[in-house]
């Protein structure tokens, strides 16, 4: 009788595991035999969601809950810490825990920006930090980036979530220069719309103000595509199949929507591709304000209940 099996099952990190395309991965990749370690900041809350969504039993070993706020530093370190406690090297990283908030820049507080930043580019880059001397030991390793369309073209009234996604996706690159020769990969996926609850999404739109054409306009388009969103279990198959990448970097859209963007934005020259976009978004199109009445008004200064939640 052949001896049961005791190879460890693959493990992964994934942040933000509690709701979203993070929870929908988490639940997707345990159903196939990975240890997750699902990384929040309310492990209580977010494992009692994931033992639904997977049926796991509260002891079983291939879940594990790891407290995680990527705008704590203290927080990040114990959080590598503990995974290298759980499982060693992780097999797989995915930066998935995200930061968006709505506003043009002249309506969108300092405040938000760094909160952007914190969560969407400092966060990520101190966890791998952490973890990479364990991985770089291993001689293995796959770390995904969960970018956006937004890290693709700079999309108004997200100024700051877009920057912070491309900024995102070229520490990305480099990384996977300087880590490759150690046997670890990187992968970027740009992913469509995928319905997450943006309803939520924080807003300092003045829609009174200057830029209130911008807004009507975008919210207008934005709920157009809104209407063919993916649910976040459509989401998981491509990262399973980013997890499965042997080249040292690689880039992947995940979804129709964001194949079409990386398509046109390699294809088409920028001018013509920032045009369509545009038009496709419902801009304003150049000019067309600059002797509008709406050039001479001030923006609002953001609420307090606004600054307090960025």
């Amino acid at each position: 009788m052949a001896e049961p099996s005791t190879a460890r099952p693959r493990s992964v990190v994934i942040t933000g595991a509690s709701r979203g395309l993070g929870l929908a991965s988490a639940a997707y990749l345990h159903r196939q035999g990975w240890h997750v370690l699902a990384a929040m900041r309310s492990p209580d809350v977010g494992l009692a969601r994931l033992r639904e969504a997977t049926a796991a039993a509260p002891d079983d070993p291939r879940l594990t809950g790891i407290r995680l706020d990527l705008d704590d530093p203290a927080s990040i370190t114990d959080a590598a810490r503990t995974i290298e406690k759980t499982v060693g090297a992780p097999d797989a990283v995915v930066h998935n825990a995200a930061y968006i908030a709505v506003g043009c820049v002249e309506e969108m507080p300092v405040s938000v920006w760094r909160q952007l930043y914190s969560t969407n580019l400092f966060g990520p880059v101190h966890l791998t930090r952490e973890l990479l001397p364990a991985m770089r030991g291993a001689g293995r390793g796959r770390i995904v980036v969960i970018s956006s369309q937004a890290g693709v073209r700079g999309m108004p009234t997200t100024s700051a979530y877009s920057s912070s996604k491309g900024a995102l996706e070229r520490w990305a690159q480099a990384l996977a220069e300087e880590i490759a020769p150690f046997g670890l990969g990187v992968t970027v996926l740009v992913t469509g719309t995928f319905d997450t609850s943006l309803e939520s999404t924080p807003s300092h739109a003045d829609l009174e103000g200057p830029y209130g054409e911008h807004h009507a306009r975008l919210a207008s388009a934005g709920r157009r595509v809104l209407r063919s969103a993916n649910p976040p279990e459509k989401f998981p198959p491509g990262l399973a199949k980013a997890l499965r990448d042997r080249a040292p970097f690689a880039r992947h859209p995940v979804g129709g929507d964001a194949r079409v963007l990386l398509a046109a934005s390699r294809l088409l020259p920028d001018r013509i591709f920032r045009v369509l976009m545009g038009r496709a978004i419902g801009l304003p199109r150049p000019n067309t304000l600059r002797d509008h009445p709406c050039r001479l008004l001030t923006v609002t200064p953001p609420s307090a209940e606004n600054e307090r939640h960025g």
